[in-house]
């Protein structure tokens, strides 16, 4: 099964966006194409996220990807929002 899609992006810095269009048939197919282009990233020391931050579908790979800073970064959004008012419900 294929799937139609198009990359878009600033491809030179190596910051590239995909765009798949699908069916609801496709969907899993979709998602598991996509987790792969992630997991392929993060192996060849690239990032998950681009230059919006990470969304909600990518934050399972937060951990792989900073390990134990991520606990720092916690500490942080803590810190800086002790009321959890900025963008409540994220990971960070």
């Amino acid at each position: 099964l294929a799937l139609d899609g198009s990359i878009i992006g600033h491809v030179g810095d190596g910051n590239f966006h995909t765009n798949i269009m699908v069916t609801p048939e496709q969907y899993d197919q979709a998602s598991a194409f996509a987790e792969d282009i992630v997991k392929r990233a993060l192996a060849l020391g690239g990032t998950a996220t681009g230059e919006h931050g990470i969304g909600l579908v990518k934050r399972k790979f937060m951990e792989e990807e900073h390990g134990p800073a991520l606990d720092w970064m916690r500490q942080l959004k803590q810190l800086f929002d002790p009321a959890n008012i900025l963008n409540p419900g994220k990971i960070l």
